[in-house]
């Protein structure tokens, strides 16, 4: 009988062979060298995940936000474009799901207080695109991309929390996702001199600053909460410079959804967090006085922007005027309430329609209000989840400092989702459900921890 690294051998020379088989079909059927490349990286990581879970994570956290988009066709609502670490994502799941198979003893989902909520809402999202199918509202292609993406974010939540065995592990995702915010901010920077607005690297002719800024609001929390949590001073201004260079580019996107969702973080983290809690009002009231001052004047035009009389509204009976893109938001609020008239219990399915600037209205479409209040309670869950791990983790500098970060991240990207559909935007949920993950089993860390330094102090 072969032993388990045996078997791990033998597994792994029949699965480079499936996957080379894949590769040589790919070029016989004529895909494009681009394509195929990205392919036979993604074969390479699926070995590499299954082997090595840990390294596997590592490269997809780099991933996330430098890697380059391919268009991949189209919907019947809109173009699709797919991401490189989408598709490492599918691979590295593939490799998780067969390293499950060959180790019987390791499992697929951890029970967690997100457990019943989570599935609940894909349950309804299915039913309601599978009767959306039915009555001709969407078709499969468009339903198979969207709910693709809710799972694959849910899945890659389970593989990180079933990875994670000790702290030093937790900690060295945390420490790869922040040089990789460092790296994208600097990069960023360089798209500043050419007047447009700033976007994350490798991205399509445009790019997607309102999701540049959403990520950026999610580290900014996490960064944040580090440095309140920093377990000594030369740690604290190394994560105070990085904060300092997040926010030039966070600035230069011009998203003004993103700039709006920075108060609710920030507030966030002054309400549940005591620590260092006056010096921070104090921070907020002199970037206040002084960050305007210093900033270029095309800031000052978009801000400005935003009140232009290009639409007019009546409030309270008064007139007030706003930007044609601002105003397109709020009109989405009324074009959902009316569609969801039509089809309240379940919605249209998803997708129902193209662009939605505004996570709810999607919501409300595609599910109706047995869907949009399975996902209010989902957001809830979450909220709560992370706040009790805070408190939970006490006495423990990492473990308060990232979970009160990850709470602060995402009261931020709530506000976030008034402007954008950031729930299914990929470069924003992969880092939050890889870090939601992380946060889910820091309180088992917190305790193997202690046990360990307990068992280190009687001997």
């Amino acid at each position: 009988m072969l032993n388990q690294k045996g078997q791990g051998i033998i597994s792994s020379v029949f699965f480079l062979i499936i996957i080379s088989a894949i590769l040589i079909l790919t070029f016989f059927a004529g895909i494009p060298v681009n394509y195929s490349v990205i392919i036979m990286i993604a074969c390479i990581i699926c070995i590499i995940s299954f082997i090595n879970t840990d390294l596997g994570l590592i490269i997809l956290i780099f991933s996330m936000l430098l890697s380059p988009e391919i268009s991949a066709g189209g919907t019947s609502t809109r173009n699709v474009l797919i991401r490189a670490d989408d598709i490492f994502l599918s691979f590295i799941l593939l490799g998780w799901f067969a390293k499950m198979a060959v180790n019987k003893e390791l499992g697929l989902i951890q029970k967690t207080a997100l457990n019943l909520p989570m599935g609940l809402y894909v349950v309804i999202c299915l039913v309601s695109s599978a009767l959306g199918m039915i009555e001709g509202y969407i078709k499969f292609k468009d339903f198979f991309f969207f709910m693709l993406k809710y799972i694959e974010y849910y899945l890659l939540f389970f593989m990180v929390l079933n990875s994670i065995r000790t702290m030093k592990q937790a900690r060295r995702y945390i420490l790869f996702m922040l040089i990789t915010c460092f790296l994208v901010s600097v990069i960023s920077l360089w798209q500043i001199p050419t007047g447009a607005r700033v976007t994350a690297p490798f991205e399509s002719e445009g790019g997607e600053p309102n999701t540049f800024a959403a990520y950026l609001i999610l580290l900014m929390g996490v960064i944040l909460g580090c440095i309140l949590y920093a377990e000594n001073s030369k740690k604290r201004l190394a994560l105070m410079g990085l904060f300092s260079i997040t926010l030039i580019p966070f600035m230069m996107t011009m998203s003004r959804g993103g700039w709006l969702s920075f108060f609710p973080m920030v507030v966030a983290m002054i309400i549940f967090n005591k620590r260092y809690r006056l010096w921070l009002i104090l921070l907020i009231i002199v970037v206040g006085i002084f960050l305007p001052a210093m900033m270029p004047e095309r800031v000052h035009k978009r801000v400005r922007d935003t009140f232009a009389a290009e639409k007019t509204y009546e409030v309270l009976g008064r007139r007030i005027g706003i930007s044609e893109s601002a105003a397109a938001r709020l009109d989405m609020v009324g074009i959902a309430w009316n569609l969801m008239q039509r089809k309240p219990v379940v919605g249209y399915g998803v997708p129902t329609m193209g662009v939605v600037d505004n996570q709810y209205s999607r919501v409300l479409i595609e599910t109706g209000l047995v869907g949009f209040a399975v996902f209010i309670w989902f957001l809830i869950t979450i909220f709560v989840v992370i706040l009790r791990i805070f408190w939970q983790t006490a006495g423990n500098n990492f473990a308060q400092g990232v979970s009160i970060g990850l709470l602060a991240g995402f009261c931020g990207i709530l506000v976030h989702s008034l402007s954008a559909a950031t729930f299914i935007l990929i470069r924003v949920m992969e880092p939050f459900w890889f870090l939601m993950a992380i946060v889910v089993v820091l309180p088992e860390l917190v305790i193997q921890e202690n046990v360990k330094y307990d068992s280190i102090d009687v001997t």
